[in-house]
């Protein structure tokens, strides 16, 4: 667990080097957290109309409008961490600051899989679009529980599948998946002698990460319950 939190920290840190020469110019601007913050909610609303706009207007073999919503939700990503650093480096911190990226977080990530819900549903990715809405319940009770357990007083981070790399594994599946959509084809399907049914096609490709992030977001959220517990017994 600690070599795990060392390799998220110094990641964390190597993409503040990057991105601090555009806080600054934000900073200059007079841009506040909570604009940055409504800036990224703004972009994830974006990413859920590009989803629904798939749905609507897309067929099922084209799966550009899945590439793009994914670039989207990673360049929305950056204002998660973006916001963060304007607090810091404008000196801009505030109780209600934290709070308000908080919500807004929570927003952006439901609007989000109410996208992708949408878009599975809607081109009849019926089994995939269960274990989005498994992997939407598992990312909000990882926030919940945390929340829930600093509320007693108890320090509860950590997990495999925390809102950083759940935006990164979405965002870059589906962008990956967009992408290779214009090589191999969006109807593409593979197929295995002796199996009647295609064990891989394009849109496994996006959809096989929503159901590794399913998994691994109620493990997370397990497994922090757990930790709270041992936490709440050992200052009895």
């Amino acid at each position: 667990m600690e070599q795990q939190t060392s390799v998220r920290t110094n990641l964390q840190l190597g993409i503040y080097k990057v991105i601090d020469p555009v806080v600054k110019v934000f900073i200059k601007l007079g841009l506040t957290p909570n604009v940055v913050t409504s800036i990224g909610f703004v972009l994830n609303v974006g990413v859920a109309i590009i989803f629904i706009i798939g749905a609507e207007e897309g067929n099922r073999g084209d799966l550009t409008y899945v590439g793009w919503a994914g670039g989207l939700i990673l360049f929305a990503g950056l204002f998660d961490m973006l916001d963060g650093q304007v607090a810091r480096l404008g000196n801009m911190k505030s109780t209600f600051g934290a709070l308000y990226d908080s919500v807004l977080d929570r927003y952006s990530e439901l609007i989000m899989f109410l996208g992708i819900c949408y878009y599975l549903v809607g081109h009849h990715y019926f089994l995939s679009s269960i274990f989005a809405f498994i992997a939407l319940i598992g990312s909000m009770m990882v926030s919940y529980v945390r929340a829930r357990a600093e509320g007693l007083g108890i320090e509860c981070k950590g997990g495999l599948m925390q809102r950083p790399e759940r935006v990164v594994t979405i965002g870059f599946c589906a962008m990956l998946c967009g992408l290779t959509s214009l090589y191999i084809g969006g109807d593409y399907k593979l197929y295995v002698p002796g199996i009647k049914f295609h064990v891989f096609e394009t849109m496994t490709i996006f959809t096989f990460p929503i159901a590794v992030v399913a998994i691994l977001t109620n493990i997370t959220a397990f497994k922090r319950l757990i930790d709270a517990k041992k936490s709440l017994i050992a200052q009895q």
